[in-house]
């Protein structure tokens, strides 16, 4: 099915606190919904759709739907880590293309900075088929993609310097965003003179950890029409997955390398074509991933292409990710996609930050990758255009 023009991306909101002492999961969720709707000029009444992930509490999207007084006809909690709320927005748009609902609804939140959690994997579940065969290792999040950025160096001759400027770029969007986590700019130098944490990955390397969340609301086109927002149409969207295939491991691509050409044949467009792209950045390696599987550069060549500012947004030829994004920003609940989305419509709409506002953007990209990028992941890519 295609989605070009099936369904219109109508309100947006992050949540501006980025620790979270005083307020519930559920609280988190409802507040971003409240933000979202009244973007998009909108009530919850209007909303006969709703779309989370695991960090919904409760029975997820039952508990949600009952907590914000919703009166719905289509749920979806499908999850898959952190690119969850962009496969939401692909499926909003293909339920309100089928019939299913009118309005969706797509909420994301977490208070793990607030209670204390560290950035890891969680305790194995013992029912998963992977425990026993790598938990003996004592796999880690850093670690992963440690590794993955190890191997890109041994293959291609990546080096430190050419990651660092991916938080390079990041910081010198942050400086604009006074909710910034990190709003100081740095330096190729002091990303490489900050503590190691896996090698090669520096701190400077790795993304923030916060609370906070962020909604979205996708609706009919001729609801869209009828509301005083600027028009943000989904035009494409595809998601993929990439697993260890049994042992047969290879760490140099993510399930962006199926999911990026699937989404840009659907809306017949090319890499060359996305004025804006809001990448996953767990890590600066996963930046550099995705920029090559999605086809911004060739494989192997994503060092030289984030090298010298060529990610800064009025500088280089692909800015990414203005708000700071995980590297700098904000990382709600461990879970990057929703900010990637929300920050891709600001630029469609014209409104980012002045200082990092793309000229003439009307064409962007969001891709997430949710698992671990080493390991087990599902991939997301969506194409948004402003009308």
């Amino acid at each position: 099915m295609s989605l070009d023009g099936k369904a219109y991306i109508v309100g947006a909101y992050e949540h501006p606190t980025r620790k979270a002492d005083d307020l519930t999961v559920a609280r988190l969720h409802a507040d971003v919904a409240k933000g979202a709707l009244e973007d998009a000029g909108l009530t919850k009444d209007d909303i006969d759709g709703y779309f989370c992930a695991g960090d919904a509490p409760g029975l997820g999207a039952t508990s949600m739907v009952e907590y914000m007084g919703l009166k719905v006809r289509h749920v979806d909690s499908t999850e898959c880590g952190g690119s969850a709320p962009i496969l939401h927005v692909a499926h909003a748009a293909e339920a309100i293309a089928a019939g299913r609902c009118n309005i969706a609804l797509v909420t994301l939140a977490g208070r793990p900075r607030a209670a204390g959690a560290i950035l890891r994997l969680q305790p194995p579940n013992p029912d998963a088929p992977d425990v026993a065969f790598e938990g003996p290792f004592g796999p880690t999040t850093q670690n992963m993609y440690a590794m993955v950025a190890r191997r890109h160096m041994h293959e291609f001759g990546t080096t430190s310097e050419q990651l660092a400027w991916i938080k390079v770029a990041a910081s010198h969007h942050a400086q604009h965003n006074p909710h910034a986590m990190l709003p100081k700019v740095v330096t190729v130098e002091e990303v490489l003179s900050s503590p190691m944490v896996a090698d090669p990955l520096h701190r400077l390397d790795c993304c923030v950890m916060s609370d906070g969340g962020g909604a979205l609301i996708v609706a009919r086109p001729e609801i869209a029409r009828s509301l005083k927002r600027p028009l943000v149409k989904v035009r494409a969207a595809a998601e993929a997955q990439k697993d260890s295939r049994g042992g047969r491991v290879d760490l140099t691509y993510s399930a962006a390398a199926f999911s990026g050409p699937e989404a840009f044949a659907a809306a017949g467009l090319t890499p060359a074509d996305i004025k804006y792209a809001s990448l996953y950045d767990s890590f600066t390696i996963t930046v550099l991933m995705q920029l090559e599987d999605l086809g911004f550069c060739r494989k192997g060549e994503g060092g030289r292409f984030v090298a010298d500012g060529n990610l800064i947004s009025g500088v280089g030829r692909m800015p990414f990710n203005t708000d700071g994004g995980g590297l700098c920003n904000n990382h709600p609940a461990n879970r990057g996609g929703m900010t990637k989305v929300i920050e891709a419509v600001r630029q469609l709409r014209g409104e980012a930050h002045p200082a990092v506002q793309v000229a003439n953007c009307d064409i962007a990209l969001a891709n997430g990758i949710g698992g671990s990028l080493a390991s087990r992941h599902t991939a997301g890519t969506l194409i948004l255009e402003r009308e």
